[in-house]
Order: C-alpha cells, then sequence, then structure tokens
C-alpha cells in the first residue's frame, strides 16, 4: 500500500540483536518514526506498555485510550495508529514470529492467548502494582539491548518471554477466565481462517477442515466467542475489506475482486448490511 504501507523491522534503524527485534522508549522512538502516528501495517508482532501520559490508539478501527498501565499486543498485519500526547512515555517491542519460534522450540508465540484467539483483544489493562512488576523486565530487555554482553539474545528472549507469560495471566483473569477444552478447536479453526477467508467462506468447509461436524463448530464459536461461524467468517472478510479501503488507490470493485468475490453487488450487500454502511461511505468517513 502507498498511503496506508505495511512496515518491516528494518525500517525501525533495527541494530540491536539482529533484524528479527527491536526496542526502545516510546520517547525517543517517537522522535525518529513519527510516521507512525498514521494508519500502517506491520509485518511483526508489535508489544507497547505505557507508563506515563495520554491520548488514543486506533487498532483495526477499533478506538482506545492510552494512559499509565495501557498494554498493546499487536499481531502481524493489523492496522492501526497513535495520538499521543506530548509527555507520553513507555517501551515499545518488536518482534518477528520465527525469532521466537526458533528459539523456545516447542512453544510458538501463538501458544499466548491474546496472539492466538478469534476473538483476541489487543489491549490489556494493568494495576500501578502490576505495571511495578513489568516496567524493570522492559527496562533490562531495552539495557540488554544496548549492551553487547555474551549470552545477550538469550537473556533478552527470555525476559521477552517472561513479560509474555504476565501479560497472559493477566490477559486471561478477563478475557479468558478458565481453560477451556474448546480452545485447542477454536485455535486451529483461526489459523485457518486466516490462511483461507479469501478463497473459502463457506462454513462447512471449515468443519470439514478440522474434522467436526458444522454443528459441533457452531457450537464451539457460540460458546468461546458468542456467534455463529458464519458470522465469524464474515467479520474477518468485513475488518480485510475495510482494512483494504483505506487505500485509496484500490476502487471498491478491485477490493470485492482481491476478497474473492466476483459479484460485486453482493459484496456491497455484505459490507452494508454488517456495516450500516457502503464500502464508499466508510472510506469517506475515514478521510
Amino acid at each position: 500500500m502507498k498511503k496506508y504501507p505495511v512496515y518491516n523491522i528494518q525500517h525501525f534503524n533495527c541494530n540491536l540483536v539482529n533484524s528479527d527485534f527491536y526496542i526502545n522508549t516510546f520517547q525517543n522512538h517517537l522522535v525518529t518514526h513519527s510516521f507512525v502516528e498514521k494508519p500502517h501495517r506491520h509485518d511483526f508482532y508489535v508489544l507497547a506498555f505505557f507508563i506515563v501520559g495520554s491520548g488514543t490508539h486506533e487498532v483495526d478501527f477499533d478506538k482506545f485510550n492510552v494512559h499509565p498501565g495501557s498494554v498493546f499486543v499487536l499481531q502481524p498485519g493489523q492496522m492501526h495508529h497513535w495520538d499521543l500526547s506530548e509527555d507520553v512515555d513507555g517501551y515499545v517491542v518488536f518482534y518477528s514470529q520465527e525469532m521466537y519460534n526458533l528459539y523456545f522450540g516447542q512453544k510458538d508465540i501463538d501458544s499466548f492467548p491474546f496472539y492466538f484467539s478469534v476473538n483476541a483483544k489487543s489491549e490489556i489493562i494493568l494495576s500501578k502494582e502490576e505495571s511495578a512488576v513489568l516496567q524493570p523486565l522492559f527496562q533490562m530487555m531495552l539495557d540488554e539491548a544496548s549492551d553487547n554482553k555474551i549470552f545477550k539474545q538469550d537473556k533478552i528472549l527470555n525476559l521477552l518471554d517472561i513479560i509474555h507469560i504476565e501479560l497472559a495471566r493477566k490477559y486471561n483473569e478477563t478475557a479468558v477466565p478458565e481453560i477451556h477444552s474448546y480452545n485447542s478447536k477454536i485455535k486451529h479453526f483461526a489459523q485457518l481462517l486466516e490462511a483461507k477467508f479469501i478463497t473459502e467462506k463457506a462454513a462447512s468447509f471449515y468443519a470439514d477442515a478440522l474434522s467436526i461436524t458444522l454443528k459441533h463448530l457452531n457450537r464451539i464459536c457460540n460458546e468461546m466467542l458468542q456467534k455463529t461461524t458464519t458470522q465469524v467468517i464474515t467479520e474477518r472478510i468485513i475488518l480485510e475489506s475495510k482494512r483494504m479501503l483505506m487505500d485509496k488507490n484500490l476502487t471498491v470493485n478491485e477490493i470485492a475482486t482481491k476478497l474473492g468475490y466476483d459479484d460485486y453487488s453482493y459484496f456491497m450487500r455484505l459490507f452494508k448490511k454488517n456495516t450500516g454502511m457502503t464500502p464508499k461511505m466508510f472510506r469517506l468517513s475515514k478521510q
């Protein structure tokens, strides 16, 4: 995308550890990368932790208030931008899936609940006490990245892992109150949907791919997400169409085609039914 680009870690002067990792204070980050205040995407994971300041953070068209204790966890491909006060500070960390998964072997980054769920939330709010526990870990990771001691990458990745564990425990208190027997199936559904939603839009396809009945998949989606399978699929399509509509170089007809709809009018009806406005109206509302 020309106006709403997809950035990789190399855009951020990434000379720390390797090209798969970046860490900075938010204050220093904004000095040299003010473009992050405009809508954009990343092809890596983002972890942001705020300790002072205020503002707003829009993630895939959901707006969140930023304040001390705000943590945001973003997956590759999510569109977002910041509008922050001048006194804002905290930490921002970028990392690739490959770096994390290769280091830890049997544990994948999407093992964490805020990354694997179809209904994952980007925001985690910490109390003052919880922030006080995590802040030294971020600072240790920043200090380690700025130094050149032996086992540097090992320490950084283990600190990052500890932070993820603490955030997962906090996230589960509000988003996933208990381990559910359906977690594995909903995770596999989410992964399959991400890979196939452009070419496969029928709920029956996903049920067959998961080796379960459509009735059972609907039961899982209703239990875990309070939605039908078809609703989950449609929401993913609508989200991607909104992201694409932010690129003014694409016509609505081109977007419909890219999303696998040969029938342009059907796509228009689907979008309006689920958003209350036409694609063109949505695009104009974001100008």
